[in-house]
């Protein structure tokens, strides 16, 4: 039985692995920013040492894209300096670290899915901090797994599958940015790749891992299928990101080449429209 500690346990992700891990044989240890503060370096420091852990899954991370390019020491603090803080303690107590990253390191001039050995040219200062982030870890830490992912809804949070269910309900019509290209990315099966490399991480290298839902998408088409699934009428509009100005740059393709991690790990990964129909029925259950 192994020992792990998950933060940002109140995220996304963290709800999820929750969620699947009242099925696991393994102890898990759930902490959020208030009972485990990773920019403090004394803080984390201590909870290490208070008892053995094998595995730690770092969930927390500044994710307001847009607020960072204000925030910029606060997107620091939580995505490179808290990122450091818990890398140490990991390196120091013989613990593996899986970190979370995303396909914000990318500048979205590609043509083709970005593997793990793509060149980085984060545009924001999102990206800027979660790539920071991943380097240090790695170089702290060398027992360290990077997973990238992309486009990540749930059930649980605050996501854009909640946000168009909610004004899909309001609104007769809307209008979203249809030339940003991506992966949808259900937390719930990310989540279960994070358990999967768990119990086989003796068949994968340490290093970055790719994951995403299969599939291709632009926001258009994900609302679209939204609606569509939910039986919403609700017009959908595609319009360019220039009518749609935010204050960060987003790369206008970021899609993920998954052919490392399904090979580590010898998983089938599904297709982004059948494992949005799952948290859509997932959300009918708890609603």
């Amino acid at each position: 039985m192994k020992k792990i500690v998950v933060t940002g346990s109140d995220g996304q992700l963290g709800s999820e692995l929750k969620y699947l891990s009242a099925t696991s044989h393994d102890e898990f240890f759930f902490e959020n920013r208030t009972s485990l503060d990773i920019t403090d370096s004394s803080a984390v420091e201590h909870y290490f040492s208070k008892q053995e852990y094998d595995i730690c899954i770092n969930a927390a991370a500044y994710t307001a894209v847009d607020k960072a390019e204000d925030e910029v020491m606060l997107a620091k603090s939580i995505n490179v300096i808290g990122v450091a803080n818990l890398a140490k303690a990991c390196n120091d107590n013989n613990v593996v670290l899986i970190h979370l990253s995303t396909d914000f390191v990318f500048d979205g001039e590609a043509k083709e899915p970005y593997d793990e050995f793509s060149k980085t040219n984060p545009l924001s200062v999102y990206g800027k901090t979660k790539l920071q982030g991943e380097k240090i870890a790695m170089d702290i830490n060398p027992d360290t797994f990077v997973i990238r992912t992309s486009w990540v809804y749930s059930s649980f949070g605050k996501n854009f599958v909640k946000t168009m269910l909610k004004l899909g309900s309001e609104r007769s019509e809307l209008n979203v940015v249809n030339d940003q290209f991506g992966s949808p990315t259900y937390a719930r099966d990310l989540a279960g790749i994070v358990l999967k490399l768990i119990d086989d991480q003796i068949s994968a290298d340490f290093g970055i891992y790719n994951y995403s839902n299969d599939g291709i998408a632009s926001w258009y088409d994900f609302a679209s299928e939204i609606m569509k699934q939910a039986n919403i009428n609700c017009k959908v509009n595609p319009i360019p990101t220039s009518q749609f100005p935010t204050s960060a740059t987003r790369p206008s393709y970021s899609v993920l080449d998954k052919t490392k991690v399904k090979n580590a790990l010898n998983v089938r990964i599904p297709d982004w429209q059948d494992s949005l129909r799952e948290c859509l029925r997932h959300l009918k259950e708890i609603s």
